[in-house]
C-alpha cells in the first residue's frame, strides 16, 4: 500500500493512495504476544481496562482512559469506551490533535502466516467541539527484527460518525512475520467507542493477485479512455448512484474489464455497461457520433419543488475532520451547504442540466455527460433499478468478495495511477506554471506500472508521476513499512563545490568534515543521487537535493551505509555507519533554540521555540543589536509571530488562492482569495536582523 501527499491546494487522499509522514515507531514490544482474548469486550468489570488489552503508559500520562462500558454496544452486553477530557488533572499542554490515546493488544502471528485476513472492528466518535479528533483503528504486522511487514491506522478514512460503523482491514501476514499489534486509537479530545472485533482468514496470501504484463496499444488506449471517464464522473456527475459508489473498487474492476476491448466499438459498450450504471443518462459513443441517440435533460414531467443538483469543489475534499478543504453536492436551493464562517466564494451560477459536457476521452471514443441534475427531496433524476456500481463489481473476477489492494497486483496498480491522476487533472493549480504534459504523464504512468514486478518498483513509478508537478508538497510513502527506512548514521553531509562532503560528524566516526563521499553503496555519488531526484517532486534544485540527500542516508534501524571516502590529503577509504538515530530527531548541530552568540547578537531557532518561549525572550530581543533568525526545516510554531515585531504598519503576508470547481479538465477554474495580515506589535525589534535558510525552506519557511 502506497500514500500519496499533495500539495495541500489539493491535499487529496485515496483510499489505496494515502498522505504524509515517515514513521518510526514499530510498536510496544514490551507487551508478550499471545493469542486473540476477549475481542467483544465482555470480560472483565465495568469501569476497568478490558481483560487482554493494555493501556500504553503514555496514554495515561495525557490523560486518555479506556474503561469498559456499557453505553449502548454494538453487540454484547458492553463495549469500550477510549475518552480524553483536556481538563483532566492529568491533561498536559500539547497538541491535542497529536494526542492519541491507545488500548493495545499482541497477538501471535503464527497461526496466520502466509495468509490474507481481515481485520474488523465496529467504532462510533463524539469529538468535541472544534475538535480534530477522530477514532482509528490500527493494524501492524511485524518480524522479529526490522521494519513491520504491514501497517495501516486508518489515519486517511478517521471514524467521526455518532453512529455504529463497521472498519475492516485486510492484510497479508508473511511467513517471516513473528507479531500482529492490534490498537483501538482516540486521536485528540472526546469519546471514541468500539466493539465486536473479529479477525477472519479470507484466503491465501497473493491469491488472485495478476502478474505483471506489458499493455500493448489498443490496451494503453483503452485505458487512457476510462481513467478520463472515471474522473468526469467521480468528481463531476451528481447522480446518486455515482456518490454512492467505492471509487477503489470500481477502478479496480474497471481496468480489468476495458482494457480487452479489442477496438472502439468494443470499448464504447465496455464502458456504457461499467458507467451507465452510475451514470444513468451518461452516453459512450465513438468519436464523431456523439450526438446520435441522446435522452432528454428536460426537468421530469409531474415533479414540483425541484433543484439543480451539482458537484462544488473547494480545494478537493478527503473526509479528513477539520480540513478547510471540502468536495459535496450542493444544489440550486442551498448552495453554501457547508462553507465555513467568513468564507468568500467566487459568484458562479450551477452548471446547466440542458448543457451536458462533452470530452474526448482517446482511444476512439468520446462521452456526454451532464454535469447537474434535476432531483428532489427523495433524489435525482433520471434512475434506474441498479445497485451503485461500487456494490456490482466491488468482487474480483474469482467471485471474491474482499479485494485487496496491493501494489503485487497489476490491476491495482493500474487502477491506482488512474485514481491518482485525476486529482491533479482536475484539481492541481499550478500547470500554467510547471507546464507539465499531464496526459503524457498518465501514459507513461499505466505503461510502467502495469509492468512493474512488484509493490516496490510500483512505488518508483508513482513517485516519477508526482514528481512531474515540480511542487515539493507532492510525495509518495510505502504505507506497509516494508520499505519504510526511519534511521540514518549520526553525519551530515551536503552538496559543496559540486562533490558531496562530510560537513558534520561525532568525534568516534570514522569521517571528518571536509571528507568527500565519492561512492554510495559502490556506485559513483553524483550518479546514485541524480537517479534519486528523478523520483522527488520540487520547485526548486536545492529542495529536490536537500531531499535526495535526507533519502540516500535513511534505512532500517542498525543496518550499515558503505560509503567510499576521500580525505582532504587525496587517500581513499573504505567506511560502514550503522544508521542509529531516528530521521525524526536527527537534526544538524545547532546552538540553544535561543541563544546569545556574543554580547548583543541573538539567535533565535524559529523550527524549535514555543510562543511561551519567545514571548519571554522578546524583552532581551529588544534590546539586541542583531538577531539571527533560523528557518532552516519547518517552521511550526512561532515564526509568524516573530513578523509583527520586524514593522511599525500593517502589511499583507501570504496570499491564498485556493481553486474553486465547477467543471472538469480547469475549465472556467476561479479561485477563492484570503490572505494573512502582520500587525505591527510590541516590543519593536530594530535591531540588524538575518534570516537564515537552506533548500529545504518551502511552505511555510518561504511565506515567512
Amino acid at each position: 500500500m502506497c500514500r500519496l501527499s499533495l500539495s495541500p491546494r489539493t491535499n487529496c487522499l485515496l483510499r489505496f493512495l494515502i498522505v504524509t509522514a515517515i514513521f518510526a515507531a514499530t510498536g510496544p514490544k514490551a507487551v508478550a504476544a499471545q493469542a486473540p482474548a476477549n475481542l467483544d469486550f465482555e470480560e472483565g468489570e465495568v469501569g476497568k481496562v478490558p481483560v487482554g488489552w493494555t493501556v500504553p503508559a503514555s496514554a495515561d500520562v495525557k490523560g486518555f482512559t479506556a474503561l469498559i462500558s456499557e453505553d449502548n454496544p454494538k453487540s454484547g452486553k458492553r463495549c469500550v469506551l477510549l475518552s480524553r477530557d483536556a481538563k483532566g488533572k492529568n491533561a498536559v499542554d500539547f497538541y491535542a490533535s497529536v494526542a492519541q490515546g491507545k488500548l493495545t493488544q499482541a497477538l501471535d502471528a503464527a497461526p496466520f502466516r502466509g495468509k490474507r485476513v481481515a481485520f474488523k472492528v465496529a467504532a462510533r466518535c463524539e469529538p468535541e467541539k472544534n475538535s480534530l479528533a477522530g477514532a482509528q483503528f490500527l493494524v501492524r504486522i511485524s518480524p522479529k527484527a526490522g521494519a513491520p511487514n504491514f501497517f495501516d491506522d486508518m489515519a486517511d478514512r478517521p471514524i467521526v460518525q455518532k453512529e455504529w460503523r463497521d472498519c475492516q482491514i485486510v492484510a497479508e501476514v508473511a511467513e517471516d512475520s513473528d507479531r500482529i499489534d492490534l490498537e483501538l486509537i482516540l486521536k485528540g479530545n472526546g469519546k471514541a467507542w468500539f466493539d465486536h472485533v473479529r479477525i477472519e482468514v479470507i484466503g491465501k496470501a497473493g491469491e488472485g493477485n495478476e502478474p505483471a504484463r506489458a499493455l500493448d496499444d489498443r490496451g494503453l488506449d483503452n485505458l487512457v479512455a476510462f481513467a478520463r471517464l472515471l474522473g468526469y464522473v467521480r468528481y463531476f456527475h451528481p447522480a446518486d448512484e455515482a456518490a454512492a459508489t467505492d471509487w477503489n473498487a470500481f477502478a479496480h474492476g474497471g481496468v480489468k474489464a476495458v482494457e480487452k476491448a479489442k477496438n472502439p466499438q468494443e470499448l464504447v459498450a465496455v464502458l456504457e455497461k461499467l458507467i451507465r450504471r452510475i451514470a444513468p443518462p451518461l452516453r459512450v459513443r465513438l468519436t464523431g457520433a456523439i450526438h446520435d441517440d441522446l435522452p432528454s435533460l428536460a426537468p421530469p414531467a409531474g415533479k414540483d419543488n425541484l433543484k439543480i443538483v451539482y458537484w462544488r469543489h473547494y480545494g478537493v475534499g478527503t473526509g479528513s475532520p477539520g480540513s478547510i478543504y471540502s468536495s459535496e453536492r450542493v444544489n440550486s436551493k442551498d448552495p453554501a451547504k457547508s462553507l465555513r464562517k467568513g468564507d468568500k466564494l467566487p459568484d458562479a451560477a450551477p452548471p446547466d442540466p440542458a448543457k451536458p459536457f462533452t470530452a474526448d476521452l482517446g482511444g476512439g471514443v468520446s462521452c456526454w455527460l451532464p454535469l447537474s441534475l434535476y432531483g428532489d427531496d427523495t433524489g435525482t433524476y433520471p434512475r434506474i433499478a441498479l445497485p451503485p456500481a461500487g456494490v456490482v463489481i466491488k468482487a474480483a473476477d474469482d467471485g471474491s468478495a474482499n479485494i485487496f489492494f496491493t501494489g503485487n497486483d497489476r490491476a491495482t496498480r493500474l487502477a491506482a495511477v488512474a485514481l491518482a491522476w485525476n486529482v491533479f487533472q482536475h484539481f492541481y493549480p499550478y500547470f500554467d506554471a510547471v507546464q507539465t504534459d499531464w496526459p503524457a504523464e498518465l501514459r507513461k504512468a499505466l505503461k510502467a506500472a502495469a509492468t512493474d514486478p512488484n509493490e516496490r518498483a510500483f512505488l518508483d513509478t508513482l513517485r516519477r508521476l508526482v514528481a512531474a508537478l515540480h511542487d515539493g508538497h507532492g510525495r509518495v510513502n510505502q504505507g506497509g513499512f516494508r520499505y519504510q527506512e526511519t534511521f540514518r548514521p549520526p553525519f551530515q553531509w551536503d552538496w559543496v563545490e559540486e562533490r558531496l562532503a562530510i560537513v558534520h560528524a561525532p568525534a568516534d566516526a570514522d569521517l571528518k568534515p571536509g571528507d568527500v563521499v565519492t561512492k554510495i553503496e559502490g556506485r559513483p555519488a553524483p550518479e546514485v543521487i541524480a537517479q534519486r531526484e528523478e523520483l522527488i517532486s520540487s520547485a526548486t534544485p536545492q529542495y529536490r537535493r536537500y531531499v535526495a540527500l535526507a533519502e540516500l542516508a535513511l534505512g532500517v534501524k542498525d543496518s550499515a551505509l558503505k560509503l567510499e571516502i576521500l580525505s582532504p590529503a587525496g587517500q581513499t577509504r573504505e567506511v560502514k555507519l550503522r544508521r542509529t538515530v531516528p530521521f525524526t530527531e536527527f537534526q544538524e548541530k545547532r546552538p540553544e533554540k535561543i541563544a546569545e552568540l556574543k554580547p548583543g547578537v541573538m539567535y533565535v531557532d524559529i523550527d524549535r521555540i514555543t510562543d511561551a518561549e519567545f514571548r519571554a525572550a522578546r524583552p532581551k530581543l529588544a534590546e539586541a543589536t542583531g538577531i539571527v533568525f533560523d528557518l532552516r526545516g519547518y517552521p511550526r510554531r512561532g515564526g509568524f509571530g516573530v513578523l509583527d515585531h520586524l514593522t511599525d504598519k500593517p502589511v499583507n503576508c501570504a496570499q491564498w488562492h485556493i481553486p474553486f470547481v465547477l467543471r472538469p479538465d480547469h475549465e472556467k477554474m476561479q479561485f477563492a482569495f484570503s490572505d494573512w495580515k502582520v500587525k505591527p506589535a510590541q516590543p519593536r525589534f530594530k535591531a540588524k536582523v538575518a534570516f537564515l535558510s537552506d533548500g529545504r525552506a518551502i511552505s511555510a519557511a518561504e511565506t515567512i
